[in-house]
Order: C-alpha cells, then sequence, then structure tokens
C-alpha cells in the first residue's frame, strides 16, 4: 500500500523486516521444541536463540540467485551463525520443517499483530459513536427512504444504528482473529512425516497459537477469507457513515457536514466549496478492500494438498486490506468525532420542508380511527398529500379544507404532533447505554 494510506503502526507489522523476524521467531521457537523432546542439542538451540539473525538486504540478495525466499532467508541465518563463530548450531535450524511451516504459522503471529490494531480501531469508533448517539438522542431531523422524506427520527437514532453495527464488527474481527490464530508444522503434505504432532503443540504453545486440528501443506484458506471479509465489513461501515454524511452535507440538505478546519481549502477554483474529501476518500478505500474480498475467496480451493497461487495474492491482498481498514477505521473515527450537526436547518427541513407529508401515516391512522376504511383513508390522505406538495400548502391546511376528512382540531394537533412521533427515542438511548 502506498504511503499516503500506510499508518506507520501498521505499516511496521507488514515491513519485510518484521515478516523475516516472525520466520526466525517460528524457526526458534522450533529448535526448542525439538530441543525440550532430545531431538536437537540443547546448546544448539540456546545458541540460536542467542546469536540467530538476518540482514534484509542480504536475504533479497541471496533470493535474487535461488528465486526461494524461505531458503534465501535460511541461508542468511545461517550466515550470521558462522559470523558469530557458531556455524555448527546453525545445521539445526529448520529442521524437519517445510518452507510453509515457518511461513504459514508466521503469517498468524503477523495477523494477530495486525488484528490487534483494527481491534483496538474499533473500539475507538464506537466510543465516539457512543458518546455522539448520546448528544444528539432528541435532535429531530427527516427520515429518508429512497432519498425521499419519510417520517421525523433523530440523528441519535442514526448515530445508535452505526454504534450497534460497530459492535457486530468488533465481535466478527475479534472472531476472525482467533480463527487465524493457529500454526501448524506438519510438513510437505500434513502427515507429520518428519516431526510429530507433539512437537508442533509445543511449537504452538510458544507462539501463543492453536495447532490446525488438520491441514495440508498450509493452512487452509477459508480462515483467512474470513479475515479479509472482517475487515471488508468494517470497512463497508465507515462507508455507510461517509456516506451518509455526504448526502447531508449537499447544499440542498445541508443538515450535518464533515469538519472543515480553518486554513482548509476545498477548491483551487471555488473558494467558497467546502468538499466531503474525508468521506469520498473512504467510500473509494472501501472499494479496494472488498476487491480483496473475492482475491481472499479465490485463494480457498488450491491444487491437492496446496499450490503457490495463493501466496503472490497474499503478499498484496493481507497487507493492502490490513493497511487500509486501519487508515479507514482512523478516519471514519476522525469523522464522527468531528461531525458538525446542524439542528436548526434540519428542524427547519421537517417543519417547513416536508409541509406536513411526514405526518401521512398519523393523519391516515386517525381517519381509521375515526371510521373511515383503510383504503377510503388511504385514498383522501394521498390526494391530500398530492395537493399539498403541488399547491405548497401545509398538508394540515389541505385537509382542514377536505371534506371527506372528518377529523377534529384535537385529532389534527394528536396527527401532527412531533413528540408523539419521537416519544420512544429514549429507548434508543437506554440501548446503546447498556450495549
Amino acid at each position: 500500500m502506498i504511503a499516503r494510506y500506510t499508518r506507520p503502526e501498521m505499516g511496521n507489522i507488514w515491513s519485510d523486516r518484521n515478516k523475516f523476524q516472525q520466520w526466525l521467531e517460528v524457526e526458534l521457537a522450533a529448535s526448542e521444541a525439538l530441543a525440550e523432546l532430545g531431538v536437537v542439542p540443547a546448546e544448539a538451540a540456546r545458541l540460536l536463540r542467542a546469536h540467530a539473525g538476518f540482514d534484509v538486504a542480504r536475504i533479497l540478495e541471496i533470493e535474487k540467485e535461488v528465486k526461494h525466499d524461505v531458503i534465501a532467508f535460511t541461508t542468511a541465518v545461517a550466515e550470521s551463525m558462522s559470523a558469530a563463530g557458531h556455524a555448527e548450531a546453525s545445521r539445526w535450524l529448520h529442521y524437519g520443517l517445510t518452507s510453509n511451516d515457518v511461513v504459514d504459522t508466521a503469517q498468524a503471529l503477523l495477523l494477530q499483530q495486525a488484528s490487534a490494531i483494527v481491534i483496538r480501531d474499533l473500539e475507538a469508533l464506537r466510543a465516539v459513536l457512543r458518546r455522539r448517539a448520546l448528544e444528539f438522542q432528541h435532535t429531530v431531523q427527516i427520515g429518508r427512504t429512497h432519498g425521499v422524506h419519510a417520517e421525523p427520527i433523530t440523528f441519535g437514532l442514526k448515530l445508535a444504528i452505526w454504534y450497534e453495527e460497530a459492535g457486530r464488527n468488533l465481535n466478527r474481527m475479534r472472531a476472525a482473529a482467533e480463527d487465524v490464530r493457529v500454526g501448524k508444522t506438519s510438513g510437505a503434505v500434513g502427515t507429520f512425516a518428519h516431526i510429530g504432532p507433539e512437537v508442533e503443540e509445543l511449537i504452538c504453545a510458544r507462539l501463543h497459537l492453536k495447532p490446525a486440528p488438520v491441514a495440508s501443506q498450509v493452512i487452509q484458506r477459508d480462515r483467512h477469507a474470513h479475515f479479509v471479509s472482517s475487515l471488508a465489513l468494517a470497512t463497508a461501515l465507515c462507508e455507510k457513515i461517509a456516506l451518509e454524511v455526504r448526502h447531508l452535507q449537499r447544499t440542498e440538505v445541508r443538515e450535518a457536514e464533515e469538519y472543515f478546519a480553518r486554513g482548509q481549502k476545498g477548491s483551487s477554483a471555488m473558494p467558497h466549496k467546502r468538499n466531503p474529501i474525508t468521506c469520498e476518500q473512504i467510500c473509494g478505500l472501501a472499494r479496494v478492500v472488498r476487491a480483496n474480498v473475492q482475491a481472499a475467496f479465490e485463494d480457498v480451493a488450491l491444487w491437492h494438498e496446496r499450490d503457490i497461487s495463493h501466496s503472490s495474492v497474499e503478499r498484496v491482498a493481507l497487507p493492502d486490506a490490513s493497511l487500509v481498514t486501519c487508515y479507514m477505521l482512523r478516519k471514519a473515527t476522525g469523522l464522527a468525532a468531528g461531525l458538525v450537526i446542524h439542528p436548526e436547518r434540519a428542524l427547519e427541513t421537517l417543519t417547513e420542508g416536508s409541509l406536513g407529508l411526514v405526518f401521512s401515516q398519523s393523519v391516515l391512522l386517525a381517519l381509521v380511527d375515526a371510521g373511515l376504511t383503510r383504503d377510503d383513508a388511504y385514498r383522501i390522505v394521498q390526494r391530500d398529500a398530492r395537493a399539498a406538495w403541488e399547491e405548497r400548502r401545509h398538508l394540515r391546511t389541505v385537509l382542514e379544507a377536505d371534506p371527506e376528512a372528518p377529523l377534529t382540531p384535537a385529532q389534527l394537533d394528536a396527527a401532527f404532533d412531533l413528540a408523539r412521533s419521537l416519544r420512544h427515542v429514549d429507548r434508543f438511548a437506554d440501548a446503546v447505554a447498556l450495549l
């Protein structure tokens, strides 16, 4: 991922240095586990832990010749042991392992590191959404369905929906992180032909991983597809928030807008512009993460016990999906924290711009209560609503002049009572407080 969308903390996890460091951790854990079982000399395992190292540039240099990254890595580590005067111990490095025993197990460590950041970022986003949901618990606005005015809601309800979804994303991310917390050292086809299951259990315990219950040469990729899918769902929430703000920031609406900093500029040509650039960036980057979901699903089906078609995909998809998700969550948190709400404009749209049409269902039910059939009541309200819209008159005014609408002033007061429509909003705030 390009530097523009890379937060250093997540970028460091997916660096070559950290990748090779996790490879080394797996190799050292394997040597120590084998030493514990008497297969590898204990002194060799101790010397490897004390002196094994690597130089990234040297690994890449060797790889250019041997065309195999794990062989290049083990060769570079062996060179470091020779340089430290312990060449003999290096012959026990990678003992009984195949390349993917190291790569897949180390990748599980990388995914644990990455998921810890994503989980923390989701918690931060959720905390902001909770705070703002309670802040705007009673701030009224138009509810819209199909982009058209529907019935009154509050900003608090909108934020509560996002907050509750963030909780589901948090649970999914935790489950996905646990799903990929799996290592394997069962060899070239998963049969433990050269080191036994007891060694795998010891290695995984040292690395705080679970042994794969069963594996081929690789850990099965449905786990990784689950992980990337969870990232995509988290970014879909970010996009949902951003898309809503983009609509509410439109000049014709102006009920909310993303924070626009002093000194910030929206257009090189039009000084008045305050464009929702953060929202648009979030919506665009969500497409990148979703594209990686398909790639991850394509990796699930491999030839027989393993081919290499997934490897090149994961070198791009896993870092990029993690990096972009991390970036988007931070952006979405800032967006929610700095979101500017315009309650007066929202109320104006509700009370004046809607011409009372948002109370059409209340009027419909009032006519039914007054003795009309539902079909007759619907026909009357739909006809009067059309007249209100076309003649730019308030729906109540049209109803008061309609002899087919037998509603008293008190009944009309109740039908057009905003407080009545929103009498249950505290329920959502209570739910947010408890979730």
